[in-house]
């Protein structure tokens, strides 16, 4: 009994921490967007932490900050017309033990951190821009110096920093706020369980500069996720299944499945390829549900990319009821960008099983592309009461045990055979 009402008594106390605003002009922060007030919002919210914790409030305006570090029982909130805008100098933003394409390693801090604070929240209606622009030119800069030398250069060689990155925690909600303009990755999970992403509004350009790398929301070892009512417009996925990769990235304890994923009621539109993205760097997705979204002029509704250089499982996917315009209902290829087997003597290969795609109404340049890499295995894949009009009727593929029910491609029933 005694452990039971300490407990009460520690939820009631949160939740009366949670109840107190701290307005972060009352803390002397200035509503000047040229001062950059990073030390006086980090002063804001480690006193609301050691008070028993809070909402630490951004009113309308524009405050221009570096890395800010959410501790534990701090939420964050952005009023009408609030803007956080991030610095555009990368020294603004600490190197620091982190997590970044499927790897543990040192990378540069996201303007919203918040590491093992369960119940943080991001709540709008407010802005957080990330104005990424200079970075943007900085990558696109280096890319170009290095092909005309006939090299590649990496996402990671330019360094810019994510918009949010949140780890360890429980119990996350990012609801009815904008988010825009990343450096890199807009929204990034790592490690988390019980996340709610609702009626989020995510966007970056592909005009006049690309904002490249820029991924609407990043999954990375995550369970029990819903996303619902977003639009999301970025200058890559949308939504990413991550987890890790590497031919050993299986036996990885900082690696695992994302799992049981609800993503609904979303609108994806261009510049993202996609509504959903399994990979690149993924080791195993299990139990992701999309259901009653619509995509604008994107590639495709689903994407699959197969590493040949990291086991893969993808199984117990399902999208049904999606309508618009893409390229491909379904994409699923070989991803050798950068491949490394790291000097072992592994043979990756993917396995990808029951996959039903249905109630899909959509014009497309073609149903679809599968071809993996040779040793993938795929099994169980339904498509079912589709229509769609194509300018090639078809998909394309050199799987044999793929079925369709009711599936017709320009007022035709389609017979693979």
């Amino acid at each position: 009994m005694r452990k039971f009402l300490l407990i009460i008594i520690g939820l009631v106390i949160t939740v009366l921490g949670y109840s107190r605003e701290f307005v972060v002009t009352d803390f002397g922060v200035k509503n000047d967007s040229s001062m950059l007030c990073t030390r006086a919002i980090q002063n804001v919210i480690d006193s609301a932490s050691q008070n028993g914790g809070g909402t630490v409030v951004i009113p309308r305006g524009v405050f221009l900050s570096g890395a800010l570090f959410f501790k534990p029982h701090t939420r964050l909130k952005l009023l009408e017309g609030a803007i956080l805008k991030g610095s555009d100098d990368i020294a603004h933003y600490p190197l620091l033990p982190s997590r970044m394409e499927g790897k543990i390693l040192d990378y540069y801090a996201a303007l919203i951190n918040a590491y093992s604070v369960d119940s943080f929240s991001i709540t709008g209606p407010g802005t957080i821009n990330g104005n990424g622009l200079k970075f943007w030119k900085q990558f696109w800069a280096y890319r170009d110096s290095l092909k005309k030398l006939g090299q590649y250069a990496t996402n990671l060689d330019v360094h810019r920093p994510r918009l949010i990155f949140i780890q360890n925690c429980n119990y996350v909600t990012v609801q009815n706020v904008k988010l825009c303009n990343s450096g890199y990755w807009t929204t990034h999970l790592y490690k988390c369980n019980h996340i709610l992403i609702e009626n989020a509004e995510i966007r970056s350009p592909s005009k006049p500069i690309p904002a490249p790398s820029t991924d609407g929301i990043d999954l990375d070892v995550c369970s029990n996720v819903v996303i619902r009512n977003c639009y999301i417009s970025v200058n890559d996925d949308a939504v990413c299944i991550k987890g890790g990769k590497g031919p050993l990235a299986h036996k990885l304890s900082e690696n695992g499945v994302v799992e049981n994923v609800l993503i609904e009621n979303c609108r994806a539109a261009f510049p993202s390829p996609s509504i959903l993205t399994l990979g690149s760097e993924c080791v195993h997705a299990q139990n992701i549900k999309v259901r009653n979204c619509s995509v604008e002029n994107c590639s495709e509704i689903l994407l699959l990319k197969m590493r040949p250089d990291t086991y893969q499982v993808y199984e117990d996917i399902s999208v049904e009821n999606v309508t618009g315009t893409c390229k491909n209902v379904i994409k699923m290829n070989p991803w050798k960008q950068f491949a490394n087997l790291e000097g072992t003597t592994e043979k990756p290969f993917g396995i990808v099983r029951n996959i039903t795609i249905s109630n899909i109404k959509a014009d497309c340049m073609q149903l679809g592309i599968m071809e993996g890499n040779p040793e993938d295995q795929v099994s169980d894949i339904v498509f079912s009461n589709i229509n769609i009009s194509a300018k090639t009727p078809g998909i394309k593929t050199h799987f044999n045990n793929l079925k369709f029910e009711n599936v017709v491609i320009n007022g035709v029933l389609f017979d693979k055979n």
